[in-house]
């Protein structure tokens, strides 16, 4: 026999939505499962530990993994597809493609959303406060200096600041540095296996 279900209104990317689910349900299944927002990974099993599936609730930085849908009925969630969208990129989205922090991309979702929380609390954060705000956010590829980097440049960008110079000026062989799938990555198009 299963649960009765909860109905479950809430704002999401701006628009009100509404699901029926378990009570049990986390909002990391919601987004992925029911609504079909794959932006938001999944990668620890629910442990928290990894930051993957962080999203902005009414404007901080939760793990949707630990977060029980019910608790955010009447609450704005934000997820990456709600950040910019691949014609009009967020300057979070545009630095981290601009500066080479994405990399495989599966941990940039949370990772852009963690930098957002901060920037809306801190619009010129120092690396240290940079890498506090991303401590929960677990990066296998990049060594983090890409994108604290981006972070910085696009706090720049919205103050309204001039950019700090890319360091890293060297270019591959016959090419672009910028990896073709970037924009899906920033975005939460990108579909990941298994």
């Amino acid at each position: 026999m299963s649960a009765p279900l909860a109905e479950v209104t809430f704002k999401l990317n701006g628009r009100a939505v509404t699901v029926a689910v378990e009570p049990s349900r986390t909002l990391l299944y919601v987004l992925r499962e029911v609504l079909d927002l794959t932006g938001t990974k999944q990668s620890c099993d629910g442990e928290g530990e990894c930051g993957a599936c962080t999203v902005l609730l009414d404007g901080q930085a939760v793990r949707s993994c630990l977060t029980p849908v019910v608790r955010v009925a009447g609450r704005e969630v934000t997820t990456v597809e709600g950040l910019g969208e691949p014609d009009n990129l967020h300057p979070l989205q545009q630095a981290f493609i601009d500066y080479g922090a994405v990399q495989c991309g599966y941990c940039t979702p949370g990772m852009l959303l963690s930098a957002a929380a901060l920037l809306a609390r801190e619009p010129a954060p120092s690396d240290e406060q940079i890498v506090e705000a991303l401590s929960g956010n677990l990066c296998r590829c990049t060594g983090y200096v890409k994108i604290v980097h981006a972070v910085q440049a696009a706090a720049a960008e919205l103050r309204g600041a001039p950019r700090a110079p890319r360091t890293n000026a060297t270019r591959p062989i016959g090419g672009s540095e910028v990896r073709v799938d970037a924009v899906d990555k920033v975005t939460g198009r990108a579909r990941y296996a298994g």
